[in-house]
């Protein structure tokens, strides 16, 4: 230990630490929460879309694990749907619904893929929510762009706009911030 004061106490170091400390805090806004991860895959739910895959050449995708450390050759932004609950116990929110939930589907070497969701924040708090995202959207939204990459014809869904809900909070939403939400203002 007293090794390492004497090698703090040196003004190079010291002066290395403090850099890396403002630059800590510049990136990392202090909202009373411990830092947590803003994006969630979800790999239980890769033998549905296999499932999914009708007339899709053979062999079907793999879930890729492991994506920060593979190189991405396809990517496609889109939105799902879910609900949020806030993880604030202080916190009055209900937590709330969204038909917009980031999601961004990347394709790898290899035949494989994985699918990154994006979470949000509350609205009353600014905490991150505890998402539960609507499966059937996932699996849909999936396997409709593995399909297009596959080559197979497939036709666009048609996505009816609801009408009356508050529009996209680009603020709240970790895609956006990410540049990884199609909605994205």
């Amino acid at each position: 230990m007293a090794r390492w004061m004497r090698i703090l106490r040196q003004p190079a170091c010291f002066l290395a630490v403090c850099r890396l400390l403002r630059l800590f805090q510049k990136n990392y806004k202090h909202t009373g929460q411990a830092q947590q991860d803003v994006t969630a895959t979800y790999p239980s739910l890769h033998e549905d879309v296999v499932n999914a895959l009708d007339n899709v050449p053979k062999p079907a995708p793999l879930f890729n694990h492991d994506g920060r450390k593979s190189e991405i050759i396809k990517s496609c932004n889109t939105n799902i749907m879910g609900r949020f609950a806030c993880q604030n116990p202080k916190c009055s929110s209900p937590g709330w619904g969204s038909k917009k939930i980031a999601i961004q589907i990347r394709g790898f070497r290899n035949n494989t893929y994985d699918a990154v969701v994006f979470k949000q924040r509350c609205r009353t708090c600014q905490y991150l929510g505890t998402m539960h995202i609507d499966d059937n959207s996932y699996i849909e939204r999936v396997a409709y762009r593995l399909k297009k990459w596959a080559g197979v014809p497939v036709e666009t869904p048609e996505y009816n706009a609801v009408v009356g809900k508050p529009p996209h909070e680009s603020s709240l939403c970790e895609g956006c911030k990410a540049k990884c939400c199609p909605m994205l203002r």
